[in-house]
């Protein structure tokens, strides 16, 4: 759901063709660098590409189809499951959307630096955006070095999930705020076989597994990924050990081949037979959008959210956040169409919340989360909460994509497994892995 082409606008009739691919019509340039916005009354067709499907596909689709109360004349072709590599590879074609929707920020760096997305400050500039109405963390992944070439469409904040009876079973009368408290919660609430086969995992350590990701992980132990001259910085941030120590703490607990024997017989994250739905998980991470899952295919389980355990208590409410984000294509047909919908998918109050709402996603505005129609139970006030807070951190942005969260990922992985005999070591060859990569780039 969360992670992620075909024909790009054809203008399929001789009068359409004149009307949506003149100068002017939203594909001209105004004097400041923007293309200019199309006129109410012009008929033409916009192309989105995105990589949501069946339900998700038609909210959004309902979504974007309130653009056409501004401009009732613009017909929206949205086309779901496109992926990084479909957009990637339609750009490099020539064959592109007007606006493409990415799940991941990973590759913003890319995105920006490469001209793959075109820049939108020419944009923003004219129209007189206010970027504030937008939280900081959120602002920062979508542009890389002051070159904004997105924005948000909803995003994702991450928290604790825990399983109520579970925990009270245990004795474990409070979500865990520290990871020391989370091990120990880990522990208590774990539950082996004679021969130990583990049956339930308090906290599940597997690296990669679920949302069990360094990304994800990486603000709750305060772990820098640069320092101050842009370099790596996993060997020297003391957050990056703590966290691979404390995740092989809690692998040695259960043994890493009996980990792996449990591991590999739990279901896929997005499906019903996800490990936490089925009570073989007590304790985990994950984003807002899970309230929706567990409660349309697990309605038995009872669960609470709470903001995720940090390195030090005074750090508690930190937490990681990512969303999908919207732009325009390099050789889009219609630019100036293109922008007016990205803006109307920014920053239309009811349209964000009535998105929200739809798949449960946290607003992207200040405005959206205050709104009084915004459907807000018990569990989701944990994401909307952390939200308004300002202790939100986002994906690190490079010119290499997701390079550099691959190979801390694969690091980890391999230091699980015991296959590290050197953690500091092993972190500045990760370090200088990154950094040469980025050298390469040239950017």
């Amino acid at each position: 759901m969360r992670k992620h082409t075909r024909a790009a606008l054809l203008c399929v009739a001789a009068a359409l063709t004149l009307t949506a691919c003149a100068a002017g019509k939203g594909g001209g340039s105004s004097t400041d660098g923007a293309a200019a916005a199309p006129g109410k009354d012009d008929k033409l067709t916009l192309t989105v590409w995105s990589n949501y499907s069946d339900r998700e596909y038609e909210e959004v689709t309902k979504a974007l189809k309130t653009f056409n109360k501004k401009f009732p004349n613009i017909e929206i072709k949205h086309e779901g499951s496109q992926d990084d590599d479909k957009i990637t590879a339609g750009i490099r074609s020539g064959n592109t959307p007007d606006v493409a929707l990415s799940f991941t920020t990973d590759n913003i760096g890319q995105f920006c630096s490469s001209g793959a997305f075109q820049a939108l400050k020419p944009y923003i500039d004219r129209d007189k955006v206010d970027l504030n109405q937008i939280s900081p963390a959120v602002r920062e992944y979508t542009e890389y070095k002051g070159n904004r070439c997105a924005m948000p469409m909803l995003t994702d904040v991450y928290a604790m999930y825990y399983n109520k009876d579970m925990m009270s079973a245990a004795g474990v009368t409070n979500p865990p705020k520290t990871m020391d408290e989370l091990y120990d919660a880990a522990t208590k609430l774990t539950k082996k076989a004679p021969n130990g086969d583990i049956e339930v995992a308090g906290y599940l350590p597997t690296m990669g597994f679920y949302a069990n990701r360094p990304t994800i992980l990486a603000p709750s132990y305060d772990a820098a990924w640069e320092t101050a001259d842009g370099k790596s910085a996993l060997a020297s941030s003391p957050g990056w050990t703590e966290m691979m120590k404390f995740q092989k703490k809690l692998v040695d607990f259960y043994g890493y081949d009996a980990l792996e024997r449990f591991r590999a017989g739990l279901g896929q994250e997005y499906s019903a037979d996800h490990a936490f739905h089925q009570g073989k998980i007590a304790i985990m991470m994950d984003g807002e959008y899970r309230t929706a899952f567990l409660k349309a295919q697990a309605p038995q389980i009872k669960f609470g959210t709470a903001p995720f355990p940090t390195l030090k208590a005074d750090q508690y409410g930190t937490a990681f956040t990512t969303g999908t984000i919207m732009g325009i294509p390099k050789g889009a047909k219609n630019p100036g169409a293109a922008w007016e919908l990205i803006k109307h998918l920014s920053f239309d109050t009811d349209t964000i919340v009535d998105l929200a709402n739809g798949i449960k996603n946290v607003p992207s505005t200040k405005a959206a989360m205050e709104s009084s129609k915004l459907e807000v139970d018990e569990q989701f006030k944990t994401f909307i909460d952390l939200a308004k807070s300002n202790k939100l951190k986002g994906n690190p942005v490079t010119p290499i994509g997701d390079a550099h969260i691959k190979a801390v990922t694969d690091f980890s992985v391999s230091y699980q497994s015991g296959k590290v005999p050197d953690l500091q070591a092993g972190l500045k060859e990760v370090d200088k892995n990154i950094d040469d990569q980025i050298a390469k780039s040239g950017k």
